[in-house]
């Protein structure tokens, strides 16, 4: 812009010495020249704008237009939540571009409020029944029931709205704080808000933060660390209030300290819920009612802490094998 300025005055000034050019008519048209200039420019700031917004669309778009791999058939009913209790019958399930299963068939009935822990190796099956349960996926053969009703036949979103589920990697929404705790109920009010951060031990590190529960966190936002999100996704459960509660490897970023300061809410939050607990560190899920030692697929063994050590089998081996309180991997 300034190098087509500067050539404009140049030959502008050379035609009124020239006297090819009133000195008025320069003036003129010089200053309509800066006015045009400065519109080309504004233009194409909005062209790049759009480009930009192009751009940023298309993860979003290609994601909307890729084909949901679990539909809610035509009809599905609402799910009517009379007793939390989970049933798996005959549960088998494979990966689509699979050839082998990676569950074999599963027969688990968990009653409602019953707190069980899901142990294994890596690979043995015990996150795949979560995603079963969630319907991010649907069995190959057999049936998950909820309250006796089949999963397939209810509509995802009353399914969903009835788990509450803490990931190993919990999702931060690029939105504050407060909203991402709130995501599981938008009608929270800033003290519930306020309480459930602090019963998860997050309120601390919160109230540190520039702007409080108000901080933007997310991919462009304020970076938290493992253990603080996982926190906030502890918060977000235990303000969703749901009557199931899923914990896949909740407290896996928390240091010991931090993970017993939340534990008493763990616990007041499992109290009355059909719960589900996957851990490698054993001793968080010792002292729950049943514990399912899933191996290739199966169930191996099912029983209380006791009992399953009193058996000598699967389970007693990788609690003599722990390491730090951590099942050693194979």
């Amino acid at each position: 812009m300034v190098a087509v300025q500067v050539i404009s005055i140049t030959v502008a000034a050379h035609m009124v010495s020239q006297n090819t050019l009133s000195l008025a008519t320069a003036i003129f048209m010089l200053a309509y020249l800066q006015r045009i200039g400065s519109q080309l420019f504004v233009l194409g700031d909005i062209i790049h704008g759009y480009d930009q917004a192009l751009l940023d669309s298309q993860p979003m778009t290609e994601m909307l237009l890729t084909e949901n791999l679990v539909n809610d058939i035509p009809g599905a009913k609402k799910l009517v939540l009379k007793s939390p209790t989970i049933q798996l019958r005959d549960a088998t399930y494979r990966y689509p571009d699979g050839s082998e299963d990676v569950l074999k068939h599963i027969n688990l009935t968990i009653e409602a409020g019953q707190k069980i822990g899901l142990v294994g190796h890596s690979g043995a099956g015990k996150s795949t029944i979560v995603q079963l349960l969630l319907r991010f996926s649907d069995l190959t053969e057999g049936d998950i029931l909820i309250s006796d009703q089949e999963i397939r036949n209810i509509t995802q979103e009353s399914l969903r709205r009835n788990i509450a589920y803490v990931p190993q990697e919990p999702l931060l929404f690029h939105r504050s704080l407060r909203e991402n705790i709130a995501y599981g109920k938008q009608d929270a009010t800033d003290a519930e808000i306020r309480e459930a951060a602090q019963k998860a031990n997050a309120i601390e590190f919160i109230d540190k933060l520039s702007h409080g529960l108000d901080t933007t966190v997310g991919e462009r936002g304020t970076k938290l660390s493992g253990g603080q999100r996982q926190r906030i996704a502890i918060a977000r459960a235990l303000l969703k209030d749901s009557p199931i509660l899923v914990l896949d490897e909740a407290t896996s970023a928390l240091d010991s300290e931090s993970e017993k300061m939340i534990q008493g809410a763990l616990e007041s939050l499992m109290h009355g819920r059909t719960s589900i607990v996957i851990a490698h560190r054993l001793s968080t899920i010792a002292h729950l009612d049943r514990i399912v030692v899933l191996e290739d697929g199966k169930i191996a063994e099912d029983g209380t802490h006791k009992e399953l050590l009193a058996a000598h089998g699967i389970y007693a081996k990788l609690w003599g094998h722990q390491s730090g309180g951590f099942i050693e991997e194979d």
